[in-house]
């Protein structure tokens, strides 16, 4: 999959999981978000404030028909940069009028505003190819969720 070329060693085993439950958009900003935690790509307060920075902002993050991209500032507690891909078991409405409910979450945390553009730009190839956004919604597992963003078997064992 040549739209997702690069993504491996932003995006690994740690950050990446197919759907998880979840009963609202809040849950769905901290489950994705704890990822980021756990891989070592911010700390607690980061994941609070994306959460926050919704109920401040409304659901800009919702870009596109069941996509939501939750972030924050950097200052907010990012280590280093990280991207989480997250599925959900059944879609929840963030608030958005045109692209609820969501069901794709990729929170990313970025050490300043062009740290990671390559990645999220081929992030967005990915959001814009309709049947590779299809193998990504309909990934099962991990390892599925893994192969849909045209990650190898050894990308996604390095953490």
């Amino acid at each position: 999959m040549g739209s997702t070329a690069g993504l491996a060693g932003v995006v690994t085993a740690d950050t990446i999981r197919a759907r998880i439950a979840v009963t609202s958009w809040e849950e769905a900003v901290r489950a994705s978000g704890e990822l980021l935690v756990r891989a070592g790509a911010c700390e607690p307060p980061y994941v609070e404030a994306m959460e926050q920075a919704v109920r401040d902002l409304g659901p800009y993050i919702v870009l596109a028909p069941g996509v939501a991209m939750p972030h924050a500032r950097p200052e907010a507690g990012v280590v280093r940069p990280g991207i989480a891909v997250v599925t959900l078991d059944t879609p929840v409405p963030f608030g958005h009028a045109a692209n609820d409910p969501v069901d794709l979450v990729i929170p990313f945390a970025a050490v300043d505003k062009d740290a990671h553009l390559a990645t999220l730009q081929r992030l967005v190839a990915l959001l814009q190819d309709q049947t590779a956004l299809d193998r990504v919604r309909e990934a099962t597992t991990d390892e599925e969720l893994c192969t849909a963003l045209g990650l190898e078997a050894q990308d996604t064992q390095t953490n």
